[in-house]
């Protein structure tokens, strides 16, 4: 049974190209967060407009149940989804046997530079200060992966598949947490 790996982080911190990078490794699908929102979200991202918890329910309970049915089939995934609140990992049920939390962090000055370079999104740079206000990095007790995203992709890649390696067991990273599958229960 492949698992499925969450990507969460700020905007800029590279899900998406992380996650096809990852998902083609594993031989699975990326699921992209995005593709998962109304109109009515994008529009608003798109307008400069930060989401409501009232406007990520709805997205965030798809998601969860693409999670679900990844989990079901034993096809695995690869998510890549903000995420960026407790209340909203703990809605996709990030906690579930099968599921590995990746919290891609970087500096803001770096964040910001990527999204300055970026084409074509439809989240524009001015909602990375919202972003990171809104961050809760997640709790030792969420078992998360934390990786600097100013490593190379490739790199990132590699120690996330070390982990899932390890039966989801991750190193330490410098802010203490540590990573894992979790396990059958």
């Amino acid at each position: 049974m492949k698992p499925v790996v969450v990507l969460m982080g700020v905007c800029g911190c590279g899900k998406t190209e992380i996650g096809r990078l990852l998902a083609a490794r594993l031989g699975c699908d990326l699921l992209d967060g995005d593709d998962f929102h109304p109109p009515a979200n994008v529009e608003k991202m798109r307008s400069g407009i930060p989401l409501t918890d009232a406007d990520r329910w709805p997205w965030l309970d798809r998601l969860a149940a693409a999670i679900t049915a990844r989990l079901k089939e034993g096809s695995g995934a690869v998510v890549a989804c903000s995420a960026l609140a407790r209340r909203y990992r703990d809605r996709l049920g990030i906690a579930r046997p099968g599921v590995m939390l990746v919290h891609l962090a970087g500096d803001r000055d770096l964040l910001a530079a990527r999204l300055a370079a970026r084409q074509g999104h439809f989240m524009p740079p001015a909602l990375l200060d919202s972003q990171l206000a809104a961050l809760e990095p997640p709790a030792l007790d969420e078992h998360a992966l934390t990786i600097d995203v100013a490593t190379a992709p490739p790199d990132i890649v590699g120690r996330i598949e070390r982990a899932i390696d390890r039966g989801g067991e991750a190193t330490r990273p410098a802010s203490g947490a540590t990573g894992h599958i979790h396990p059958a229960r």
